[in-house]
């Protein structure tokens, strides 16, 4: 089985304005009613996202998400093949684990633990 493109996210410094501007546009409904700010978008069974603010001292990004049966096997594979690891595996809090690694072009790829 192929590993499908299961999340998204697009993060900045004015989380507000985003979750506004991609609830508006496409007419998604965003629930950021959580304590990180981190807006939840449901767009179908299998695709869902999130709209919220850039980590610490980070700029804004919009990146995809990639399941994985092995997180950890999936960021070697990478490092095997000229990417490089960002961060993670690291486990979210009620959540999937999940990682970073940038492909050869500096392209950053996420990685999320299928459930």
């Amino acid at each position: 089985m192929s590993s499908p493109l299961i999340h998204f996210e697009v993060a900045g410094k004015d989380p507000q304005k985003l979750q506004s501007f991609f609830g508006d546009l496409f007419g998604w409904q965003i629930n950021a009613d959580n304590p990180m700010n981190y807006g939840m978008v449901n767009l179908s069974g299998d695709v869902a996202g999130g709209v919220g603010p850039a980590p610490e001292g980070q700029s804004g990004h919009a990146m995809f998400y990639v399941g994985v049966d092995d997180v950890e096997a999936a960021l070697q594979k990478a490092e095997s093949q000229g990417g490089s690891r960002i961060f993670g595996p690291m486990a979210v809090p009620d959540g999937p684990t999940i990682a970073h690694f940038a492909d050869p072009e500096g392209n950053v790829v996420g990685l999320f633990a299928r459930m």
